[in-house]
């Protein structure tokens, strides 16, 4: 017997706001023999991740997301542990990831879509792959590459929104490894931005609920914005947008403020943020992280370098049990995680 989640049959439409409700617990089983090629596994973390907004829409706005379907598993990235296999390349105890990982507490898969992990990279802790050794370091790692333009000695100012998320707190710590001179972060509570200062080495951050942000911009970064990693969009990044400078970079990591409405990808920006953008001629583009898997193994090593060398502290907000996905999403789509939100589903 295990435990399936599935996506249940309350809609949300382009413009709904995602409750635990809108998922389902059910038991079910598996299949007792395996077929050629596939692996028991054994589910230990799963990933929770504001993208995951999109596929609870039939049209997830991008070709690469496939929508979760009523009454199906849903799936993310997920890691566990093989416990019979009949791969060529994969052995019992082998603990192994997937993007597509679906949310039950044990599967077979196929061997094939594994990608095998080796937990010394990241001091053992496993659930790191799901997050700062994982896609969402690469998001922060690849993004600040190839569309930030950092260059070492330029004397540049970073700005994160969402800074205390998964791909935010990541973000601010690389961008000064890899030359910034200034980072500045924007959260949501005194205790996120409290970390961002004392734990993760920001310079300054703005806790955006109290205070005109646009205002303390100007303060905290006299010298303007020269790149801005962007993960909420909305009036947080047109306030940013407004400080910055002349051939700057934006950073088009996230939208969060925006997946609960019917706008496109990447949504447009009010007519008085564009004309500044066109102005000035800073760069917007959109980033998908997915372009650039070449360079994935050796910015993955990267990370975990930093991550071995006590440079990248990484947070996570663990909640426990699988029955309690739906309450971590929506905690997350919410602000209520610090770091990556993960979700322990077995010890």
């Amino acid at each position: 017997i295990l435990i399936h989640l599935f996506n249940s049959d309350i809609t949300l439409g382009k413009n709904g706001v995602p409750v635990a409700e809108n998922f389902r617990l059910e038991q079910s089983t598996i299949a007792d023999t395996l077929q050629a090629g596939q692996v028991r596994v054994k589910t230990l973390y799963l990933s929770v991740d504001p993208y995951m907004r999109c596929r609870m829409n039939e049209d997830t706005g991008s070709d690469y997301l496939r929508p979760w379907q009523l009454s199906e598993v849903a799936d993310g990235g997920g890691i566990g542990v093989v416990e019979e296999s009949k791969h060529h390349n994969l052995a019992k105890g082998d603990f192994v990831t997937s993007f597509t990982w679906p949310w039950q507490t044990a599967a077979i898969l196929d061997g094939d879509l594994l990608q095998k992990l080796v937990p010394q990279l990241v001091n053992g802790r496993l659930s790191y792959f799901l997050g700062a050794a994982g896609i969402t370091g690469l998001t922060a790692l690849l993004g600040i590459r190839e569309k930030g333009h950092v260059a070492v000695g330029a004397n540049q100012t970073m700005v994160v929104s969402g800074a205390a998320g998964a791909c935010g707190s990541l973000a601010g710590q690389i961008g000064r490894l890899e030359g910034c001179s200034r980072v500045v972060g924007i959260a949501g509570t005194d205790e996120k931005c409290s970390i961002l200062v004392q734990e993760m080495g920001f310079d300054a951050a703005i806790n955006y609920k109290k205070g005109d942000v646009a205002k303390q911009l100007r303060e905290l970064c006299p010298g303007g914005v020269d790149i801005y990693f962007d993960n909420v969009g909305g009036d947080i990044s047109d306030a940013v947008i407004s400080q910055m400078n002349q051939n700057s970079h934006i950073i088009l990591c996230g939208q969060i403020s925006q997946y609960n409405k019917d706008v496109p990808y990447p949504p447009p920006l009010p007519p008085d943020t564009e004309k500044i953008q066109k102005e000035r001629n800073i760069t917007r583009e959109r980033f998908l992280v997915l372009n650039y898997m070449e360079k994935q193994e050796a910015s993955v090593l990267q990370l975990c370098q930093w991550i071995q060398e006590g440079k990248l502290k990484v947070r996570e907000t663990v909640v426990e049990g699988l029955a309690n996905i739906g309450a971590a999403f929506q905690s997350m789509m919410n602000g209520g995680n610090i770091g990556k939100q993960i979700v322990s589903v077995s010890k």
